[in-house]
């Protein structure tokens, strides 16, 4: 890779970016995050659509990779784990890689949802009574379930190292752990109680942790905290 990424996502905030940043982390490959630069929103918002790109995204996040502009955070995904050996080799294997990280992308817009279930247009304030309703039924039915379907993928490929594709990580992994830290950041209570039925998981999470490349990321001051503005927010009302 002789050509630096450039990454399009909104600043101040990890949300669906952190997807992609983790997986560059963990590829130790060069990218610029265009958000903490100062020149970078006008990039940013001609990558979408109304701009000046023949193939504008909906939304961020976006990738540039040399002439591709690649948006969508599983399509963004799936072409880093080709190029920077995260996915498995064969069609198979990617599609599979594929589908779970879809299926990731589908909690995530819940938990999303739990402090904006009316509208993203409106402000949590604006509909905290829904949210709280919303949210009661994430965490009692919604979580269980997909955690439930995860544990079982990671359950169901013994003998691989207790990754969940394969005998050796891939960006599924990083994505897996992301939603652990961030359903750990916005329903602490809940997770704390979900948890220990979830050893395949927890052990991901803290597998990849430990990798060399994420664990320097983790301490650095390019992991954006946590914070009210992202995907997964803290509202101690929403978490009972």
């Amino acid at each position: 890779m002789t050509t630096t990424y450039q990454l399009l996502y909104w600043p101040g905030l990890q949300g669906r970016g952190e997807f992609i940043r983790l997986a560059l982390e963990e590829a130790g490959v060069p990218y610029e995050d265009l958000a903490k630069q100062k020149s970078g929103m006008p990039k940013i918002e001609a990558s979408l659509d109304g701009g000046e790109v023949e193939h504008p995204s909906f939304a961020p996040p976006v990738l540039r990779a040399g002439d591709l502009l690649i948006g969508q955070t599983a399509n963004i995904l799936m072409y880093l784990g080709a190029k920077h050996g995260l996915a498995p080799r064969a069609e198979a294997g990617r599609l599979w890689a594929n589908q779970l990280q879809l299926t990731i992308a589908d909690i995530v817009n819940e938990a999303h949802d739990t402090h904006h279930p009316i509208s993203t247009n409106k402000y949590y304030e604006d509909q905290k009574k829904e949210a709280k309703a919303r949210s009661k039924d994430f965490r009692e039915h919604r979580i269980p379930k997909f955690l439930d379907y995860f544990e079982g993928i990671v359950q169901r490929n013994p003998g691989r190292g207790g990754y969940a594709v394969g005998s050796r990580l891939t960006y599924v992994d990083l994505s897996l752990f992301q939603l652990i830290e961030g359903l750990r950041y916005a329903f602490p209570k809940t997770m704390a109680r979900l948890e220990p039925s979830y050893p395949g998981l927890i052990a991901l999470h803290d597998k990849v942790a430990a990798r060399p490349n994420i664990a320097a990321y983790l301490n650095s001051k390019r992991r954006i905290p946590f914070n009210e503005t992202g995907i997964f927010r803290r509202y101690p009302e929403l978490d009972k």
